[in-house]
């Protein structure tokens, strides 16, 4: 039986995520540097099960992608210790009748106290889209949505895949991710390591972030996976000063202002303060670095304003025994504001609603602590 490892532990998102263990609550009340006060973040769902990624639906309610607790086993290996199965996985339906897990039963592999778990990711409805790889033709279909269901540590029937929600609870196989990257590895590293993290949907076509894969890949409206771009190690100081290679680890994906593709770097091990950036890919696919400087970024969206929100997962570093996030907002002309850092406790997602209001999910590492979080960061439209 063919096994898909996670990721190494120099490269894994999921192992650097498992040096976070939170049971903090959510902290008083903060600033927003260059605006007036603005209430904290207010709770509006919790009791969630490893909450990772978020998308608002084509009806303004919100979706989380919840990895789940694992379950009774089996029980294997794991990056971070014993690590069991179970179907608790789920997406949850976020609206003005309160929450409720919409769809279970997906994969779910996680410590035996429930938390650092892989399971479902990351979840986009197809929308429309400046960008497209050329050989593609753009099809007209309703909005989708899709699911990234993450790496395996034993094979079942949805881990490493991007899946197709169906409705009424059900889902299909979109792509087999794990199993490609198995075939091809097509950034040369850690032969048959995959992690499917964050999508983007568009109409009739998807991107994913591999992050085991240190790569971005192109799913086509009838299931084609193809390389869009490959991310290279880079070489960073690591313990005494001696170079090592750091792996990318690539998070997130967003469409920005200009059409183009911008994809987040968590970083592998050593976690160096300061040393994630943000690329930019055009229709060449080639990566370019767009703006750097972050620690452990997680997960990137644009605001309606053009500017760029970026989550850290850890601010002080994931090698820091730190828990503490952050949300930075980067202006069109470059400049860089931290906007929301209280009370963000292994934040893992960030979604941008309707005048201004964010949606965070945080305790992004634990079953049963999870939350999503609302934050107002400014005033008019954003």
């Amino acid at each position: 039986m063919r096994r898909l490892l996670p990721l190494a532990t120099t490269a894994v998102v999921v192992t650097a995520l498992a040096l976070l263990a939170s049971t903090s609550a959510v902290a008083s009340p903060g600033r927003t540097k260059g605006h007036r006060p603005t209430p904290g973040p207010q709770v509006i769902a919790q009791g969630l099960d490893n909450p990772r990624g978020l998308a608002i639906g084509p009806h303004g309610a919100l979706y989380v992608a919840e990895a789940g607790r694992g379950g009774d086993g089996p029980c294997v290996p794991g990056p971070f210790g014993e690590a069991c199965y179970g179907p608790s996985g789920a997406i949850t339906r976020i609206g003005h009748r309160g929450q409720q897990r919409i769809v279970t039963g997906l994969s779910s592999f996680a410590s035996p106290e429930g938390g650092q778990a892989f399971g479902p990711h990351d979840i986009a409805f197809g929308a429309p889209g400046r960008y497209s790889l050329p050989r593609n033709s753009r099809r007209h279909h309703r909005r989708s949505a899709y699911v990234t269901v993450g790496a395996c540590l034993a094979p079942n029937d949805t881990c490493g895949r991007l899946l197709q929600l169906t409705g009424h609870g059900g889902w299909r196989t979109a792509a087999d991710l794990g199993a490609f990257e198995l075939a091809n590895n097509p950034d040369g590293l850690h032969p048959g390591e995959s992690d499917p993290y964050g999508v983007l949907a568009l109409h009739g076509e998807q991107f994913v972030a591999d992050a085991a894969g240190n790569d971005l890949l192109h799913v086509s409206a009838g299931g084609r996976i193809s390389v869009v771009s490959v991310f290279p190690q880079r070489s960073v100081p690591g313990p005494g000063g001696t170079p090592v290679l750091m792996d990318a680890v690539p998070t997130s994906i967003a469409v920005g202002p200009d059409g183009a593709l911008y994809v987040s770097q968590l970083t592998g091990a050593p976690f160096p303060v300061g040393a994630a950036r943000i690329y930019r890919i055009g229709p060449g696919g080639t990566p370019e670095v767009y703006a750097e400087g972050f620690t452990n970024v997680i997960d990137i969206a644009f605001a309606r304003d053009g500017s760029l929100l970026v989550l850290e997962i850890a601010k002080n570093s994931l090698a820091s025994g730190d828990q503490t996030g952050a949300l930075i907002r980067v202006r069109r002309d470059g400049s860089r504001e931290e906007l929301l850092s209280d009370g963000l406790v292994s934040p893992a997602a960030v979604a941008v609603g309707r005048h201004g209001t964010l949606y965070i999910t945080n305790h992004g590492q634990e079953a049963g602590a999870g939350e999503v979080l609302r934050f107002r960061f400014g005033h008019g439209r954003h």
